[in-house]
């Protein structure tokens, strides 16, 4: 988790450094976007991959290749020549969207070989808090490392970052790489079968556990969400204070973050004193109370109160993230790693229709109508999801005493 956490420090210091990077090599704003839809392109194939991949290859071996790759095409772009430039940023946005995706299928998919069944949603938590830490220090520190040792810079360190986060990789006892025996019993009982089938093995992954399929519906539903919120919060914090527009999303980010770091030490203790972990109603109700306080954030509340806001969002979105990707887990070890590729490409898809959504309606409409309508949606089918959850509690037979 601590090279995860690095790793992530390099992505989010790059996330910054790469579209002043693009906009600069280029000249127009719209390479920038281009870029985005490039990189979340890729990121959708490789979740339609990812399940087939992992079924030929280890976990281990997955997460190792794409940390591997990813440092080698940054070393790529700090290499170029300035003709070739253009060149290696599409090089980087295929080979970055598409292995950042396949590393968090590998990694979530392999977490109970990791730690065991009964540790998963500690180790969830885990690695949601160091994201978090990472995402601060990466926007945090992104100016001042542009800005005071420039762009090549960024890339070297974004490059050792994930050089880090393999030699981690390469160190991890996972037993059997990280496939888990389930599916290695099957495939030596049953004949091999071509994988012309991967989208509906995932299909019947889902179907084959009441109401996940409807969870992983709402998690692309949150995405179409969450998109608004990004593009919306530099309008609205253009609109607070024009002369210094990063101060309100700077600050917005880190509350939040701080609140999911905050969330991540109390789903721990919870299941240190219980035994349990967050399942399926704490996704909805997480959800129905991440959405709600992303509308609230825009509606021109006194900036104390918004920090109050911006923290209740980051704790949902914790909440939100370890339930989800804990109750996914549940899914037997040939499964599960389908299940997460189709979650990662209902995530890229909903994010990515969501950008390009939101950037057309942001032209017409202010921040809080279009972050309105957006996690709207998300709470309606939060609603729907709760009802289906509850009812099927309700309709399950007493377990057994034993």
């Amino acid at each position: 988790m601590t090279g995860y956490a690095i790793s992530s420090y390099g992505t989010f210091l790059n996330m910054v450094a790469l579209n002043l990077f693009v906009y600069e090599t280029t000249g127009r704003a719209l390479a920038m976007g281009l870029f985005m839809a490039v990189r979340l392109a890729s990121g959708f194939v490789a979740g339609l991959a990812a399940g087939g991949l992992l079924a030929r290859f280890t976990a281990k071996s997955v997460m190792l290749r794409t940390n591997i790759a990813q440092a080698a095409v940054m070393l790529l772009l700090v290499l170029a020549p300035d003709g070739l430039r253009t060149a290696a940023l599409v090089a980087v946005s295929v080979v970055v969207g598409s292995c950042g995706t396949l590393f968090m299928v590998a990694l979530r998919s392999s977490i109970p070989e990791m730690v065991g069944e009964e540790r998963r949603s500690w180790a969830n938590s885990l690695s949601i808090t160091g994201r978090s830490l990472a995402m601060v220090a990466g926007f945090a520190s992104a100016g001042v490392v542009v800005s005071l040792v420039g762009y090549t810079a960024a890339f070297v360190v974004d490059m050792a970052t994930f050089a880090v986060c393999a030699a981690t990789v390469a160190l991890l006892p996972i037993p059997g790489g990280g496939k888990g025996k389930p599916e290695r019993e099957r495939e030596s009982a049953q004949p091999p079968r071509p994988a012309r089938r991967r989208v509906p093995v995932a299909m019947t992954a889902l179907a084959a556990a009441p109401g996940l399929g409807l969870m992983v519906v709402l998690r692309g539903v949150d995405a179409l969400g969450s998109s608004s919120h990004n593009a919306a919060l530099p309008v609205y914090s253009s609109e607070l204070d024009a002369s210094r527009p990063a101060v309100f999303v700077s600050a917005f980010w880190c509350l939040w973050a701080l609140g999911n770091i905050v969330a991540q030490q109390l789903i721990q203790r919870y299941g240190r004193r219980t035994g349990r972990s967050v399942g399926a109603l704490g996704f909805g109700y997480g959800t129905c109370l991440m959405s709600g306080a992303f509308i609230l954030a825009f509606a021109g509340f006194p900036l104390v109160a918004t920090a109050v806001i911006a923290l209740v969002a980051g704790a949902a979105d914790g909440l939100t993230e370890v339930s989800y990707t804990s109750h996914l887990q549940t899914l037997p070890a040939g499964p599960r790693a389908h299940a997460f590729g189709l979650s990662a490409t209902v995530e890229n898809l909903g994010f990515g229709a969501g950008m390009i959504l939101v950037a057309a309606a942001l032209d017409h409409f202010s921040p809080l109508t279009v972050v309105g309508w957006s996690h709207g949606v998300a709470l309606l089918v939060a609603a729907v999801f709760l009802v289906r959850v509850t009812g099927l509690r309700r309709a399950a037979p007493n377990p057994p005493a034993s």
